[in-house]
């Protein structure tokens, strides 16, 4: 049975949220617990970049009320010079998988070690980097294609035999926190943009994107610009991450902020945990020992006989002996 759980009341990250600074806000999150393991990512090609200043995001699989639905990758705008981005990921323990949300910083910090590709090897960028305030491509691995852009270099990246997990923990990805991502998850780190935002919505309100609906395999598993799910810059996969369908798809729900989790607008609140109480059986189940008889109108229930009121107890019917009068007192002489 799949689960959300919020790790902190609601007024509390309520709270955080309102107070936090706009430039901050990344740093504010809400966990999103999940039980049923996350598809490995498919295979696609990179679109063509639609002009200079755009940074690669990589497609993921995020979470919804009806399960597990895929985000493409995209080409996004940076909110301010000298940023990168740093991909959220999937973390799994104990059993449960845990979303941590991706943002933007002035160094790249820890994303799992997921193979996202493109430049994203599981540790750091390698797709290009700012210098003196413009962004230069590394065309060894980013599709320049037919667009004019003299901001490049070519620097052959290792593209190493990987598995495709999309978490990491037991059976994903094993790569721990570096000390130059620890200290870049202590940096300044700045929100999703609003155009990376409704990408995801529009990703969400498609069933297409769902993995139940796709298999693994998205028709639009890549996109020239946030929110473009057809017509030119749309990529296929070509290859489709193997997917688990879960027992019981139903059970699941919406994540505390109402997005879905995986969302760049869905925050991550460390603290404790708060478990609603639910049925151990489901809501409305009967309990195993109750047993229902069919009724139909060939067969009424039939009416319970009325008790007999109780018998009161009998009357004795031996007569009262008089009691005996008191002796005559003797006369005084």
């Amino acid at each position: 049975m799949h689960r959300l759980r919020w790790m902190v009341p609601l007024a509390l990250a309520l709270f955080a949220l309102v107070t936090a600074p706009a430039a901050s806000v990344a740093q504010v999150a809400v966990d999103v617990v999940i039980t049923a393991e996350p598809p490995e990512l498919p295979v696609y090609d990179q679109p063509e970049i639609p002009g200079p200043g755009f940074i690669w995001t990589p497609g993921y699989w995020a979470y919804g009320p009806d399960g597990y639905f895929w985000v493409p990758g995209t080409w996004v705008e940076p909110p301010e010079a000298e940023l990168l981005w740093t991909p959220g990921y999937w973390g799994f323990d104990d059993g449960r998988y845990f979303w941590h949300d991706g943002y933007w910083g002035p160094h790249i910090g820890y994303y799992g070690g997921i193979y996202y590709g493109f430049g994203y090897v599981g540790v750091g960028y390698f797709g290009g980097a700012w210098r003196g305030g413009v962004f230069v491509y590394n065309t060894a691995v980013t599709n320049i294609g037919s667009v004019h852009i003299t901001n490049v270099y070519n620097e052959a990246v290792v593209n190493r035999s990987v598995a495709r997990a999309s978490f990491n923990g037991p059976g994903g990805a094993t790569a721990k926190p570096t000390a130059a991502e620890l200290a870049a998850g202590r940096e300044r780190h700045v929100a999703p943009t609003a155009a990376q935002t409704q990408h995801v919505t529009a990703a969400s309100t498609n069933k297409a994107m769902l993995a139940s609906v796709n298999q693994g395999k998205p028709a639009v598993a890549a996109t020239g610009k946030p929110g473009q799910f057809s017509g030119s810059g749309v990529v296929a996969a070509r290859e489709a991450g193997k997917f688990r369908a879960p027992a019981n798809p139903a059970a699941g729900g919406k994540t505390g902020s109402g997005q879905p989790a995986g969302g760049p607008t869905h925050r991550e609140l460390k603290g404790a945990k708060t478990t609603p109480k639910t049925p151990a059986s489901g809501a409305g189940a009967m309990s195993p020992r109750t047993k229902s008889a069919k009724v139909t109108p060939s067969n009424p229930p039939k009416p319970k006989p009325a008790k007999a009121a109780p018998k009161p107890p009998p009357r004795s019917t031996a007569a009262r002996t008089p009691p005996k009068p008191p002796p005559p007192k003797k006369p005084k002489h």
